[in-house]
């Protein structure tokens, strides 16, 4: 894949805007949407908490036909536990922007991000919502991006282009996350746009083959949240043969949509909430991929671990004992193998080596800084 300049509005058909309605205290942009000009195949993954927010339930039920042409986001609050009138209040605001953009209620997906447990203040949402469409244009990918954010400190976009079917297809997206995150999946939001002709059941398997390589496989602080989805809409406007079955081209456009997931997945990583390092965990010599993946994730999610990169401390021991934790058989001092690049830079890589199996994983997380502390002690 190609990486282009832009975002969101790269492909295609689809327009952009964020804007202030006053959810947050700050003044910042806090009201984002994303549309097509025409109807497009759509998938999504959710997080697993058994605690879903309003705007994630009322989303799961729209992207279950496998299409949607418009994705609004709120951040400064997640309208989580906030009982019926939580779903009261995202159900107008889909229908809200529905009216406005003269497509199905159905047709629109709905997410916020922020503070739990707060009366999502609605009446600021319908009143911005004019102002909102209105205002969309192919050059807003950016603006949305920052509407999105909430302890973010930098936007996350990217943009790329392949070949396939002898058409040039572009796929864009934007993300937020910062803190609480972790796989399956963490506080996080992801909003993937693409002109590809694509089948909704193609571009589904696709979706959760690129987010198990990248969403699933970063970690921050190891808590999972209540709000997060990864979503992607597909138009068609390329004009490529559609995709409607294994092979080269679907192939093609797997690589390219993983890419653009890992890209915005590193991305929350770096932005971690106090971080300073980058860290890149690669467990090798397991039995299975699922063994690897576990591992790595112990030692990205040990606080020991995550305080000693932080300090620039060498620590093998932590490592050690966080693989350890997890009661391998057949794993001991005499085959576990752990390997460090140097502590003192930005970027950090440990690998360990179970030395059990053919099988490895990578995943990625930040250290832990006394900012962390502060962020989430003052936070609310």
């Amino acid at each position: 894949m190609k990486i282009v300049k832009g975002g969101v509005t790269t492909p295609r058909g689809f327009k952009a805007n964020g804007i202030c309605c006053g959810i947050k205290r700050s003044g910042k942009l806090d009201l984002a949407l994303i549309t097509s000009d025409i109807p497009a195949a759509a998938a999504g993954v959710f997080t697993k908490n058994s605690i879903k927010a309003a705007p994630l339930i009322i989303s799961q039920k729209h992207i279950k036909n496998g299409k949607a042409q418009a994705i609004i986001c709120n951040s400064g609050n997640a309208n989580c536990f906030t009982g019926d009138f939580g779903l009261v209040y995202a159900r107008r605001t889909t229908e809200c922007v529905g009216e406005l953009l003269n497509i199905p209620k159905e047709d629109v997906i709905v997410t916020s991000t922020g503070i739990i447990g707060r009366a999502l203040p609605y009446t600021k949402i319908e009143k911005g919502a004019p102002k909102l469409v209105q205002g969309l244009n192919a050059a807003g990918a950016s603006k949305a991006a920052k509407a999105i954010m909430t302890t973010d400190t930098k936007i996350k976009e990217i943009a790329g282009r392949i070949i396939v079917d002898n058409k040039k297809v572009h796929i864009g997206g934007c993300a937020k996350g910062s803190g609480m995150v972790a796989p399956n999946m963490a506080t996080m939001l992801a909003f993937i746009t693409t002109d590809i002709a694509i089948s909704p059941r193609m571009l589904k398997m696709a979706l959760k083959e690129a987010n198990e390589l990248s969403f699933n496989r970063i970690t921050v602080d190891g808590c999972m949240s209540t709000n997060d989805m990864v979503v992607v809409m597909a138009n068609g406007m390329a004009k490529n043969k559609s995709i409607t079955r294994p092979g080269k081209e679907y192939n093609t456009f797997v690589k390219a949509l993983s890419q653009v997931c890992l890209d915005l997945a590193k991305k929350i990583v770096i932005d971690g909430e106090g971080a300073t390092k980058f860290i890149e965990v690669k467990v090798i010599g397991s039995k299975t991929e699922k063994q690897a993946k576990e591992a790595a994730l112990t030692v990205a999610n040990s606080v020991l671990v995550k305080t000693a990169a932080f300090g620039s401390n060498p620590n093998w021991g932590r490592v050690a004992a966080a693989i350890g934790s997890l009661g391998i058989d057949k794993v001991t001092e005499k085959n576990l193998k752990i390997d460090f690049s140097p502590f003192d830079k930005k970027e950090i890589e440990i690998k360990v080596d179970l030395n059990i199996g053919p099988h490895e994983a990578t995943v990625y997380t930040s250290d832990m800084s006394y900012e962390y502390v502060r962020i989430n002690g003052e936070y609310n």
